[in-house]
């Protein structure tokens, strides 16, 4: 029999990384999809399922609540559950441990994360699914989205080359703590604010943030040898004046490209497109932009 997954997340592009995963690595695996808890409900009433995938924050009904709601079904309560979050600080870890959750996966994950935890809780749960070889898991989970955008046509993208000085006189590296150039006090003034950038494999940068809608935010941030590429899930940590942060959005890089006209550019442009439906961090980004 086929064993039967259950992926829940609001965001689609999400769901569809996942998705693509798992049928990349499982031969034979059904996969149902829905966008929060209750719909996921839904789902389950006319089928079972071997394992759910959820993530934590959605509208209508929370993963914490799904999981509340299944740990008390009598067909379900010992099903496998990996709550997925971009909240990873121990609070919430354990909460989500408290409520019966098997396993945790923070936001942005490898597809080497999402795949070990998966095979894990499956051989706990006594499926043991036949593994298909395939390069995915060593590209990244990110190269898995591109095929699900792409229809499996994704180009190679050549490594940019090494700078000798990165960030020598470059007028944009003035916002992100580099020595200030002619041009520096010009760009400062168009910086609307800072946010943190979060990836996988716990690779973190600082930027500066140029343009900001509830679709997407523009900003510039420091070239280095292990920037993210095009599909790349993201985190972003939006910062306030009061040096507190605003809820976390997801998302993923939309693009990237030198932040100026030069080889040696110590700086990059990248657009984040956010990939949340939840009105409470709409509303949230909406206060923030109109005080930009």
């Amino acid at each position: 029999m086929a064993i039967r997954i259950l992926v829940v997340d609001d965001a689609t592009f999400i769901r569809d990384m996942i998705k693509k995963q798992l049928r990349d690595k499982i031969p034979g695996v059904e996969i149902i999809d829905a966008p929060d808890g209750a719909r996921a409900l839904a789902q389950m009433k006319n089928q079972s399922v071997d394992l759910i995938l959820s993530d934590w924050e959605m509208p209508n009904m929370t993963g914490a609540e799904l999981l509340s709601t299944v740990r008390a079904m009598p067909n379900a309560e010992k099903t496998p559950f990996i709550m997925i979050s971009s909240r990873g600080d121990r609070n919430h870890i354990v909460k989500a441990i408290e409520l019966g959750v098997s396993d945790y996966l923070s936001k942005p994950f490898s597809a080497e994360e999402l795949l070990k935890k998966v095979f894990k809780q499956l051989k706990i749960a006594g499926k043991n699914p036949a593994q298909r070889v395939s390069g995915a898991t060593t590209q990244g989970i990110a190269f898995a989205s591109v095929d699900v955008l792409t229809g499996g046509r994704a180009e190679a993208v050549a490594a940019a080359p090494k700078p000798a000085n990165p960030f020598a006189n470059s007028s944009a590296s003035a916002l992100l703590g580099g020595k200030p150039a002619v041009k520096a006090v010009e760009t400062t003034k168009a910086a609307k604010g800072k946010a943190q950038l979060r990836f996988s494999n716990n690779r973190t940068f600082s930027c500066v943030i140029r343009e900001m809608s509830l679709q997407l935010m523009n900003c510039l941030m420091q070239r280095s040898d292990d920037l993210p590429g095009l599909f790349d899930q993201a985190v972003v940590d939006i910062e306030t004046g009061d040096g507190n942060n605003l809820a976390r959005v997801n998302g993923y890089v939309h693009s990237i490209q030198a932040g100026e006209n030069r080889p040696d550019t110590g700086v990059v442009k990248i657009v984040i497109r956010f990939v949340d439906n939840d009105a409470e961090k709409f509303e949230t980004l909406s206060k923030y932009i109109a005080q930009m």
